[in-house]
């Protein structure tokens, strides 16, 4: 079958797309490292686990989890003097890059017999150092080569795929692990980032300053960034308030996730008196969910993007709030499975939103920003379910997460109104 067969076969928002020869190309790599990671997210902690001293496998769990992760938020503090210069698909590369040569060595010093915790922690954390600033490129770098109308439908797409490596990963990652140690699963991961690295080099580069709404100066994305521009784009975030909104809204809104992410195996074990058979299949509906939400997010253009960001932030609160009124395990399996459906679209709008309303020259800096500060926002959250956990309880802690995030968008909602009405106000006077 013919690629322009093939294409007709799309929903139409994402025909463009596939259409598109660079994007094509990119689109399977995205996929390969998000399932890359999807299997990491347990190989990680299985390995973690086989090589840990005896005693000592719960602290070198919780570093490993967390030097998977966190070091990207320091990345996007101190690296930005240097990488903000840099095109967003060079900053791909070199993010993927350095998560395949470091993630790549893991496999290499286990088969050795050298893999200490020590520098097992120290490769993971050095793997994602530029984190941040590798999801700013890829982002940046779907807006540089597509046109505003189709960003959206791109953004879904990508978060799509992320939503879906949640699901198969862990899987495939299970039913590896029984033939091959989680050393070779990482390493699996490495290559994952090697053909993206790959990929991503070959494209073409796109023409500096094509997007004449978002390069008001003259400059593309790909534009040099130097310390008086870095000043700007700082000016830039304080003259758009509607920026630091969105960024408020969803850290906020990951913050209060983290609470009921801890609290649900609680409630699965404790109030429900099941199994981690249970537990899995809450993910599992939520995932499948929040892919099939993620891909409809395509069919979300016509509609202001604010106001469905805000209903979604709703949404996602009230699939909570049944959990706290004692709903069997089957109607809070159906509202979890409603809840990622509410929820797929939310990644997409959010950068959407970015990409439309940052001029390009400062669009890699900005996301790298974002990515940092969202870091930050699930560990807080989750540090807050222990305790909340304890006082309350997890159904009731999964009920407040609801509720608190229903507040938000009312906040959210009355902000945004608010401000609405501040600048018509001067103009009516």
């Amino acid at each position: 079958m013919t690629p322009a067969r093939t294409t007709r076969l799309l929903p139409q928002a994402y025909r463009p797309l596939f259409a598109h020869p660079d994007i094509r190309r990119l689109l399977p790599a995205l996929a390969a490292s998000d399932l890359g990671d999807g299997m990491s997210v347990v190989a990680v902690a299985w390995l973690a686990i086989e090589i840990a001293p005896p005693g000592g496998s719960g602290m070198l769990l919780g570093a490993a989890l967390a030097a998977y992760a966190l070091p990207g938020a320091a990345g996007a503090l101190l690296f930005g003097r240097w990488l903000r210069r840099l095109p967003p698909g060079r900053l791909l590369v070199a993010d993927s890059r350095i998560r395949a040569v470091l993630l790549g060595c893991v496999p290499l010093a286990w088969a050795a017999g050298v893999l200490h915790p020590v520098l097992y922690v120290a490769l993971l954390a050095g793997s994602s150092v530029l984190h941040a600033w590798g999801n700013a490129g890829k982002y940046s770098l779907l807006a540089q080569l597509l046109p505003p109308e189709q960003r959206l439908a791109a953004n879904a797409l990508v978060s799509s795929s992320v939503s879906a490596s949640i699901v198969i990963g862990p899987a495939l990652a299970g039913f590896l692990a029984a033939v091959i140690s989680p050393a070779w699963l990482i390493g699996l991961d490495a290559l994952s980032f090697a053909v993206l690295a790959a990929q991503v080099g070959r494209l073409r580069d796109a023409p500096a300053g094509k997007d004449g709404e978002h390069g008001g100066d003259g400059e593309g994305a790909a534009g040099p960034v130097g310390a008086d521009r870095s000043a700007a784009g700082l000016r830039l975030l304080r003259r758009q308030p509607e920026l630091l909104g969105v960024l408020a809204l969803t850290w906020f809104f990951n913050f209060l996730y983290g609470p009921a992410e801890v609290a649900l195996p609680l409630h699965v074990t404790d109030d429900l008196h099941a199994g981690a058979g249970l537990l899995g299949l809450y993910w599992a509906l939520f995932g499948a969910g929040a892919v099939l939400g993620g891909l409809a997010a395509g069919a979300l253009r016509r509609f202001p993007l604010w106001p469905v960001t805000l209903v979604i932030v709703a949404g996602w609160g009230l699939a909570l709030v049944p959990f706290g009124l004692g709903a069997s395990a089957p109607v809070t399996l159906a509202c979890f499975t409603l809840g990622g459906l509410i929820y797929g679209p939310f990644t997409a709008l959010s950068y959407t939103l970015f990409q439309e309303r940052t001029p390009a020259a400062w669009l890699t800096t900005v996301l790298a920003a974002r990515s940092a500060a969202l870091l930050t926002a699930g560990p807080v959250g989750t540090a807050l379910g222990g305790p909340l956990i304890a006082l309350l309880g997890p159904r009731q802690v999964l009920a407040a997460s609801g509720i608190a995030t229903v507040v938000l968008a009312a906040v959210g909602a009355a902000i945004r109104v608010w401000g609405q009405q501040r600048v018509k106000t001067p103009a009516a006077g």
